[in-house]
């Protein structure tokens, strides 16, 4: 068993613990989980995704200060929305073009193992990032998917402990959305985030 990687699963999950509670201390706990992932990732050349742990522990650090602003009274936790349909459609049609773009760049110039699956990951990872920054409830669906294809990637690269923690994590998700969609429906927190 790789300790880094046990490490990084803990973390996770204490991270998505708190995310569901819309807990603004879910940053740091996800800025310690993306350094140990990134050590993991690397030594398994799944470079979109190591790549990707950079920008998620700039992004949670930015996304910490974001929620740290937006808790307008509301002792329970940050308030949540909806995107708009118009929101949607360009958030897909970023996600996809990032994707894809990442994936011929990786199999073009590394020896990348699953290129495509890994950059799908990475493209829908970012997109699913700033949403959860932006406190958008969308960002759940993206990450239900994600965790799904991550845990075959995963299992296909022989990482059983980061395969089984996005398990977990896919089960949190569900819970996270669910969670999410009771906040908004709150009287406080039911508008659209234009």
């Amino acid at each position: 068993m790789n300790p880094v990687e046990a490490l990084a699963a803990v973390l996770g999950l204490i991270n998505i613990a708190l995310l569901v509670r819309r807990s603004v201390w879910n940053f740091p706990a996800a800025m310690a989980m993306v350094t140990a992932t990134a050590f993991v990732l690397f030594r398994a050349r799944l470079y979109g995704e190591t790549g990707l742990q950079a920008f998620f522990f700039v992004v949670n650090g930015w996304g910490w200060w974001l929620w740290s602003r937006a808790k307008d009274g509301e002792e329970a936790g940050v308030p949540v929305g909806w995107m708009s349909a118009r929101q949607r459609i360009a958030w897909a049609g970023v996600t996809a073009a990032l994707s894809l773009s990442l994936g011929w760049a990786m199999h073009r110039f590394t020896n990348a193992a699953l290129p495509f699956a890994d950059s799908a990951v990475t493209g829908a990872s970012i997109a699913a990032q700033f949403l959860l920054s932006f406190r958008r409830i969308e960002n759940w669906v993206l990450w239900i998917a994600i965790d799904v294809v991550s845990i075959a990637l995963y299992l296909a690269r022989g990482l059983p402990l980061l395969a089984a923690l996005y398990g977990a994590f896919l089960v949190m998700s569900a819970v996270g959305l669910r969670a999410w969609i009771g906040a908004a429906r709150r009287p406080a927190g039911n508008e659209v985030f234009a």
